[in-house]
This record gives structure tokens, sequence and C-alpha cells, in this order.
């Protein structure tokens, strides 16, 4: 299992006002922007913004990070044995599979499996 981007978690009431101030700093456009149940998700440099009214937001507050793995099956022999905790389920999403882990020091992380479609065009352009 390799881990094969990791982003910061940026929390915003409005993705479109967020996005100026990153694109600047990143020098970058987002390499990803999708909808996701009630919240906009843009991708852009290592930052994930996460944007959507507060109580939307609040229900992905628990991960500190989002991690991008090239495989989520292998992750979960390695998280159980150094005594992480499964608080999501590996599910469908629009990017491939993710699942939420709580490590043995408390730390919550997403943990995501993207397609390899994406792996092609993001990590491997």
């Amino acid at each position: 299992m390799t881990i094969l981007k990791t982003y910061a978690r940026l929390w915003s009431d409005d993705l479109d006002r967020a996005l100026p101030l990153l694109e600047e700093l990143t020098g970058e456009q987002p390499h990803l922007r999708m909808a996701f149940e009630e919240v906009a998700l843009a991708a852009i440099g290592d930052f994930l913004v996460i944007a959507g009214p507060a109580e939307e937001r609040a229900r992905y507050g628990h991960g500190s990070a989002t991690v991008v793995v090239d495989d989520l099956d292998a992750l979960l022999t390695t998280l159980a044995y150094a005594g992480a905790v499964i608080t999501t389920p590996a599910t469908p999403g629009p990017t491939g599979r993710f699942l939420y882990a709580r490590h043995a020091d408390g730390t919550e992380i997403e943990y995501v499996e993207w397609t390899p479609e994406l792996v092609r065009r993001i990590i491997r352009p």
C-alpha cells in the first residue's frame, strides 16, 4: 500500500470565494471539483476545500486530513495491525472508495482509493 497524495482540509462557507486565493498561492487551478451529498469539494494543490453550510460540513469534521492510497484493502491490514478503528467502512464514492479510520492516538483520517482514471489524470499525468 502506498500513499499517493495527502490533502490538508480547509473548511469554507463558499467554495467560489475560497478558491481565488488558493489559486494564487498554489499557482494552480482546481484539479478536482464536485458535489458530495450537501457539500461542494475542490482539490487544489495539497488542499481539499470542503464548502457548504456549517451543519453539513460538520458531518465530515472528524477527519483531520484526506489521504489518497493505491490500495484500500491493503490499508485495512496496516490499520488493523496498528490498532486503528474503522469508523466508516469502505464505501463507494464519486472518486472511488473511501473509509474513515481512527488511529490509536485518536487522530481520524479519511482514506480514499481513487478510480484508475483519476490516478492517471492527477497523480501520474
